[in-house]
């Protein structure tokens, strides 16, 4: 404390101020950093440049810091400053719940979401067969793609295996189908505040193509035999019908006020006095204020 004080007190006679030397070595680092990790998806010599950038940027500031750190004197302008204020008092504005907006102020409800997924999932069933019977001459093979899991002998199945019937097969892809299409149906419902005006739009465009997106960079990863046999385009096109139905689905539905301004207790279903503004006898009588 007391080598602080006489520091401080020697910069105040001196009017100097005692900082770090500026230094472009961590932006050397940095940039040596982001040449090192591209090279991994482009060529081996621009990790090899970046490695040496990297060597350079951290002798180039080690050398800096260690043993001893460099620093330079600024200079200290005085520039006293005058705040002045006409007023003598600080006027604070007052804000009512009503001055306050909720929005959306209606949206569809979440189980809405579900029974359009539901109605997208029966909908592209259609083309799923379709592209089965175009491409392999057979409605089983999108059908044993999916749930060819539930095939015990199928270790490496060939072509004429997968377009062949396997009652394992339809069992596992109707259980796979059927849950996943009223997951995405739930998460659809609860993305619905954010597009409230167009559902379609949100489950016809963005969300399939999202996720045919999200899919096809990752299936190489999690399944390459199923990333090889998968037509990602008729696969897109089974996801925007799923999409578009579950969107007309719940754009028949009716919408509910959101209940953002309610209190937690109040949205959690708890119907206490003071709580809930539908009931007559909650809160202070009508025309009167709380004092």
């Amino acid at each position: 404390m007391a080598e602080i004080l006489q520091r401080k007190s020697e910069d105040a006679e001196n009017e100097h101020i005692h900082l770090p030397a500026p230094t472009a070595w961590p932006i050397v680092l940095a940039f040596g950093f982001t040449m090192l990790a591209a090279g991994l998806v482009t060529d081996v010599g621009i990790s090899l440049l970046g490695a040496v950038l990297m060597i350079a940027g951290c002798v180039g500031w080690f050398r800096q810091v260690l043993p001893a750190e460099q620093h330079e004197e600024v200079e200290v302008m005085d520039r006293p400053v005058t705040i002045a204020s006409s007023r003598m008092l600080v006027e604070r504005i007052v804000l009512s719940p009503s001055h306050r907006a909720h929005l959306p102020v209606e949206t569809y409800p979440v189980v809405s979401g579900i029974k359009g997924g539901i109605a997208g999932g029966f909908a592209m069933i259609l083309p799923a067969l379709l592209y089965g019977w175009i491409a392999q001459h057979s409605i089983w093979y999108p059908v044993n793609l999916l749930g060819g899991a539930g095939v015990a002998h199928w270790s490496n199945p060939s072509t004429a295996d997968i377009a062949a019937f396997h009652w394992q097969g339809l069992v596992v892809a109707t259980v796979i189908h059927s849950v996943t299409c009223v997951l995405v149906g739930l998460l659809y419902g609860a993305m619905l505040p954010m597009l409230p005006r167009h559902p379609v739009l949100l489950g016809g465009i963005l969300a399939p193509v999202l996720w045919t997106g999200i899919l096809h960079a990752f299936m190489g990863v999690i399944n390459p035999a199923l990333d090889a046999r998968i037509q990602w385009g008729w696969f897109l096109i089974s996801q925007v019908i799923y999409g578009v139905v579950a969107g007309f689905v719940v754009a028949r539905q009716g919408k509910i006020p959101t209940g953002q301004s309610l209190p937690f207790a109040a949205r959690l279903g708890i119907e206490a006095p003071g709580l809930m503004l539908s009931n007559p006898q909650a809160g202070p009588p009508h025309g009167k204020e709380k004092p």
